[in-house]
């Protein structure tokens, strides 16, 4: 009797970790709210309240407990590793950063701007590809994020070349020629909220931050989705813009980058 009911514990447990792990994810591969819902908001809450922690500390914990200090691809590593099979977080990703990365490389921006912070994966892998005397500046909203990256940061040894800033974006565009003494942006990397996209780049054009021949790399135009920008950019006979196909970070999902040559 008792066989059976350990038997039978085992064999739920073994059944739920399947449906969390595989199952109900692949059902959800073509409802991408769902997902999203799933991924972002369920399944983060469910482990806080088990955790007593909150999916940046535990991503910071696990490059604290895996990644060398010091070494940035280190550091972007253990973070795709944990999100792609532990805890799925909403970071560019090892397939799109890929992507990324080839455009850092090939643009070798000397000042760069990014959108979303988040736990600072993103700033960890282009601040990596910088040449010398290269400045990334990344942007945060939430000071629980910005925390949160500032460690990230440092423990990849990469905070020599990244200035990071809180506060909302729409405050931080018009006053940055003054506050960091730039005349323009190389590079603009956008990550933060969607909707936020169309009215920041007006803005940075506004503020004369756009120079002809800058690059804006907008992630999740796809999935969550940025209908709005990618009409925009696509349409102005300001930009010349193209659209790289992969996929939604560590999923199956179509996503993509939108990458959008600015031309004056």
């Amino acid at each position: 009797m008792l066989l059976a009911i350990v038997y039978s514990c085992v064999g739920g447990g073994a059944a739920l970790y399947a449906l969390y792990r595989w199952i109900i994810p692949n059902l959800l591969q073509y409802h991408t709210g769902a997902l999203l819902f799933w991924h972002d908001d369920l399944v983060p809450w469910v482990r806080d309240t088990l955790y007593g922690s909150t999916r940046p500390e535990r991503i910071l914990a696990e490059v604290k407990r895996k990644a060398t200090r010091g070494d940035a691809r280190s550091v972007v590593d253990t973070i795709d590793q944990y999100c792609r099979h532990q805890e799925w977080a909403m970071n560019v990703g090892d397939e799109k950063g890929t992507i990324l990365d080839s455009i850092v490389c090939e643009v070798k921006p000397r000042a760069m701007l990014e959108l979303g912070t988040y736990c600072g994966y993103s700033a960890v892998r282009i601040a990596s590809l910088l040449p010398p005397n290269s400045r990334l500046i990344t942007m945060e909203f939430n000071p629980v994020f910005a925390a949160i990256a500032r460690q990230v940061i440092a423990w990849a040894g990469v905070e020599d070349k990244v200035v990071l800033i809180e506060g909302p974006s729409g405050d931080w565009i018009p006053k940055m020629k003054k506050e960091f003494g730039l005349t323009s942006f190389d590079l603009v990397f956008l990550d933060h909220w969607k909707d936020c996209y169309l009215p920041d780049t007006k803005l940075m054009e506004e503020c004369g931050l756009l120079r002809t021949g800058s690059i804006l790399v907008a992630d999740n135009v796809i999935c969550p989705g940025a209908p709005d920008y990618l009409e925009y950019v696509r349409g102005s006979p300001r930009y010349e813009s193209k659209y790289f196909r992969s996929h939604l970070e560590y999923t199956t999902v179509e996503d993509g980058i939108e990458k959008s040559v600015f031309l004056g």
